[in-house]
């Protein structure tokens, strides 16, 4: 045999076990069928809930600043049904270049939509949140501005914690003015 017979041999064998391997391959991806991975997350994303608010009172505001994520603190009613409401504790984080929630206005009568995240490590009673006992941040008293046409808090009456939500200027939807009429307490 020659020179040219051997490398035309062999190179028939790898066509043709090159052939077979492809067809292999084709024949075992057609029996298996695309296969999701399951995977076990050990963690689930919170979940958002759609809220609509009335702000009742600005708890908390920093001071601005031009680099680092803002923040809001906030007493608002949320809307359980059309007559019944109850007090909780909003936190709203803000990037520099959007909009502060109290830029919409703090009007009582002004229904926001949003976004947000139950917290409860954040619950917190209305009396620390007025008295600035909670976080190395807060001043020594409240710098609590009221909402236009909002009622007076009575921090005797709420003893227990106020459910905290969390969100940002992302999961804002927009302020909704209602007609001044007196919401259900």
């Amino acid at each position: 045999m020659g020179i040219q017979e051997r490398t035309g041999v062999r190179c028939m064998r790898l066509v043709r076990w090159a052939f077979l391997g492809v067809v292999w391959l084709g024949v075992m991806s057609v029996l298996c069928g695309p296969e999701r991975a399951h995977g076990d997350l050990r963690w689930l994303w919170p979940k958002k809930e759609s809220l609509r608010l009335r702000l009742v009172a600005l708890a908390w505001n920093h001071p601005r600043s031009s680099f680092f994520a803002n923040e809001e603190t906030f007493i608002a009613e949320k809307q359980l049904t059309k007559e019944e409401s109850r007090l909780v504790k909003l936190i709203y984080n803000f990037l520099p270049y959007q909009p502060r929630l109290s830029d919409y206005g703090l009007d009582y009568y002004t229904v926001h939509e949003l976004r947000a995240v139950r917290d409860p490590q954040c619950d917190e009673k209305l009396a620390q949140m007025m008295t600035g006992q909670v976080g190395d941040w807060r001043q020594q008293q409240s710098q609590l501005k009221y909402a236009s046409e909002a009622p007076i808090l009575n921090t005797a009456r709420s003893t227990r914690p106020l459910p905290c939500y969390v969100t940002d200027a992302d999961d804002y939807d927009r302020p909704l003015p209602e007609a001044a009429e007196d919401p259900a307490r």
